[in-house]
């Protein structure tokens, strides 16, 4: 073994200690990513991964820095922005993403992002290349 590679399987143990936590809260990833558009609870989540939601809570916080809750709610607004890019509608964007309610929607974008789904938009709109300027 090199010795890079032992630094390297020393750092591993140090950082990432336990290998069964690591594929507990890489499932739990891989199955809230599978399913943004759904409402998942944490108690869903954890008996998916097989291990207690306050266990899974403390392990997803530690490797992610966010709670499932939050890195969903994270990941939904990004789909979102990718989903107004496209031309989608504020509504349509908002249902496809997984928010049931387009006004909370538009008030949680707003308050993550900084603007509205609308004017984010209208924004992206206006620097599309393919505008026609006539």
């Amino acid at each position: 073994m090199t010795f890079y590679q032992s630094e390297i399987n020393r750092i591993k143990g140090i950082c990432y200690s336990n290998e069964g936590q690591l594929r507990t809260v890489i499932s739990a990833r891989n199955y809230l990513n599978d399913n943004l558009d759904r409402e998942v609870n944490l108690d869903q989540l954890s008996n998916l991964v097989f291990t207690s939601k306050f266990h899974l809570l403390r392990l997803f916080k530690r490797y992610y820095g966010l709670t499932p809750g939050q890195y969903v709610i994270h990941r939904r607004l990004e789909e979102s922005k990718t989903c107004l890019k496209m031309g989608m509608t504020v509504t349509q964007t908002c249902h496809s993403v997984g928010f049931e309610s387009p006004s909370s929607f538009s008030t949680l974008f707003k308050r993550k992002i900084g603007i509205t789904p609308s004017d984010f938009r209208k924004e992206q709109f206006s620097q599309s290349p393919f505008r026609n300027n006539s």
